[in-house]
């Protein structure tokens, strides 16, 4: 199998299965408990929470666990209206449908949704975002990477534009972190008040969510509990919190090296010119140099991107046509489609995206198996 979703998902590290197996049969205890295997579970907890702040340059006390990252997200954008009671949220036509599913809930509700459109480049015009902020407004929602095209955008600027008018930003960063050096408190860094990452997308478990809330934003939590310095209610889940925290100790080792970036941007650059040279026609959707170091995302006019899907997938090749959350649907990515790209090339578009452990033959091969599969599709077309 050549497994090229990792947007979609990472296979755990095996540091990672190691902390878990230990917290499964070691350290099962409740951490909530005060007898001392109560405490020596909670340890575990604040050892991989110092680990996961650590990764993005917070403070321990600033992360709140969560069951997902799609719950993170939710207690980020619900919390904060339940705190400030404004009634409109700003964010962009091209975030995660973790956001864009909430949005659509909470306009039903009478929330109003602001939506900045984004163009074929794929990346948010600040000016877009900061027209359509006023006095209603109760948060930003801006993603750091876009899980789809990988095209980077410019949350800092957003961020700083946010924190001048008082404006609570949230930052979606899940396929930022672990992937890119990220320092929140780093001397000139404007404050995100509001940052979500979950660990199984650089290489660490499923079933735990992290959102980072700064030390002045206040939150009205959407499920009521003790846990969590009463931000989330329920009892953590230790085994996975655990696989967290030496993801993120792995994590920071790797990104310490730039050259482990540049070798696999390196074979993301060769997997996207032979696709493009064995395929006349074949685009890559978003801005190409502003983009994630693992992330393609190439539009096939005129082809059925489930068809290019389900033969890739008899052939050992693992892509997607868009975010995991949103699949099942024989309709074009909604992210694509608000770039403006057209729909013929909307439909037959996929994202093929790296990890740090992809390999040159991999890549080599992919490239053969994914021209095959093209031409195989494109002898069906009528009229060719």
């Amino acid at each position: 199998m050549i497994y090229l979703d990792n947007n979609a998902t990472t296979k755990p590290l095996p540091e990672v299965v190691d902390a878990m197996t230990i917290a499964l049969t070691e350290i099962w205890h409740n951490p909530s408990s005060t007898h001392r295997a109560g405490q020596n579970a909670k340890h575990c907890v604040e050892t991989a929470r110092a680990r996961l702040a650590a990764l993005i340059g917070a403070r321990p006390r600033e992360l709140t666990f969560t069951g997902t990252g799609t719950e993170a997200i939710d207690l980020a954008i619900r919390g904060t209206l339940g705190v400030n009671k404004k009634t409109s949220v700003v964010t962009t036509g091209i975030e995660h449908h973790a956001v864009t599913a909430l949005c659509e809930r909470l306009g039903t509700g009478g929330t109003e949704i602001r939506s900045a459109p984004v163009g074929l480049s794929g990346v948010v015009d600040p000016d877009a975002v900061l027209s359509l902020i006023d006095g209603t407004t109760g948060i930003v929602s801006v993603q750091w990477i876009n899980n789809e095209t990988g095209c980077i955008q410019p949350v800092l600027e957003i961020a700083r534009a946010c924190n001048e008018r008082g404006v609570v930003f949230h930052c979606d960063a899940t396929q930022a972190v672990g992937k890119i050096p990220i320092d929140l408190g780093a001397p000139g860094m404007p404050r995100i008040d509001l940052l979500n990452f979950a660990p199984h997308k650089f290489h660490g478990p499923k079933g735990v969510g992290v959102l980072r809330t700064a030390r002045t934003t206040k939150l009205l939590p959407t499920i009521v509990g003790t846990q969590e310095l009463g931000r989330r209610g329920g009892t953590e889940g230790v085994p996975a919190i655990a696989g967290a925290g030496a993801a993120a100790e792995q994590a920071m080792l790797w990104l310490s090296d730039d050259t482990n970036r540049e070798r696999i941007g390196e074979l993301r650059d060769e997997l996207e010119h032979g696709i493009l040279e064995h395929c006349p026609g074949a685009t890559v959707n978003g801005d190409p140099t502003r983009r994630v170091w693992n992330t393609t995302n190439i539009g096939f006019p005129r082809l059925e991107a489930e068809a290019l899907l389900l033969l890739l997938s008899e052939s050992g090749v693992c892509i997607s046509a868009g975010s995991a959350c949103a699949s099942g649907s024989i309709e074009p990515s909604p992210v694509i489609l608000a770039m403006g790209t057209d729909p013929k090339t909307a439909h037959g578009s996929v994202r093929f995206s790296l990890s740090r452990f992809t390999t040159p033959g991999e890549i080599r091969d992919a490239i053969g198996l994914v021209g095959a599969a093209v031409d195989r599709l494109s002898r069906t077309l009528p009229g060719v």
